[in-house]
């Protein structure tokens, strides 16, 4: 295995009683890129999402991480080897403010979380970090904003910046655009696109257009299975994506 893909399956699959939800997927996500993973609904995109984040354990088959076998690894580690899950550590405070959401985020990267008994004075030294992550996400002049009264997008961008906290080299984004406005999608898909210039994303996403935009390389799954996979144009342009799609999502 070359050190080119940060992330590879071999021969995942996931069997709840007797359904096979995920079948000997072969999945190489390539240093640096945008991967997208695609498909009509019940093809088994979640399912392998909550594989790769341990969310679920494999029936069978191994995952790869920086060419190590973390098949049995546990979510957290694998968080704090830089391999995130972004909205599973989403705006979970909403009566707290935007910068201490991602404060929040910040004591669990060192370790002090959760010592809300701690003074204010003594976490102030992560309002850098925290700033900065917010900066990235173009949320610093909502710092002060609570982050219930945030606009649907702009919580979405603070859902990034709190992964962006944990430092990650790869971002696994579900779904990062579902249920916005356009001109939510068009900021947040900015968004991703800053953020993923020194990092890896691999992302389910239903957005065609969305996937068309950001991605270097997609995945198409359908019943649990590799359907196809290459750019946008390759897989858009293939019979069987075509056909799997009939009557579902269009570009």
């Amino acid at each position: 295995m070359g050190t080119e893909y940060i992330i590879e399956t071999r021969n995942l699959t996931k069997e709840f009683s007797g359904f096979i939800a995920v079948r000997g997927v072969n999945l190489k996500v390539r240093k640096g890129s945008i991967h997208a993973l695609i498909g009509p609904n019940g093809a088994g995109k979640t399912t392998v999402f909550n594989l790769l984040t341990k969310f679920l354990e494999p029936s069978f088959g191994q995952i790869f991480y920086k060419d190590k076998n973390v098949t049995g690894r546990n979510s957290a580690a694998l968080a704090r080897r830089g391999l995130v899950r972004s909205f599973q550590i989403s705006a979970v405070f909403p009566h707290l403010s935007v910068l201490e959401n991602v404060r929040v985020a910040l004591q669990r990267e060192t370790g002090t979380s959760f010592h809300f008994w701690k003074s204010d004075k003594s976490l102030n030294n992560l309002n850098e970090l925290a700033m900065a992550a917010l900066e990235e996400v173009e949320l610093a002049d909502y710092a002060d904003a609570v982050a219930v009264e945030l606009p649907y997008g702009r919580k979405r961008a603070l859902e990034l910046a709190t992964t962006l906290a944990l430092k990650p080299e790869v971002m696994l984004l579900d779904e990062p655009t579902s249920g916005m406005g356009h001109e939510d999608v068009g900021r947040v898909m900015e968004l991703i696109r800053k953020v993923a210039e020194n990092r890896t994303v691999l992302m389910v996403e239903h957005n065609l257009k969305v996937v068309a935009d950001l991605s270097d390389t997609i995945t198409v799954l359908q019943r649990g299975q590799i359907l196809a996979e290459g750019s946008y144009q390759e897989v858009s342009e293939n019979p069987s994506v075509l056909e799997a799609y009939v009557g579902g999502h269009h570009a």
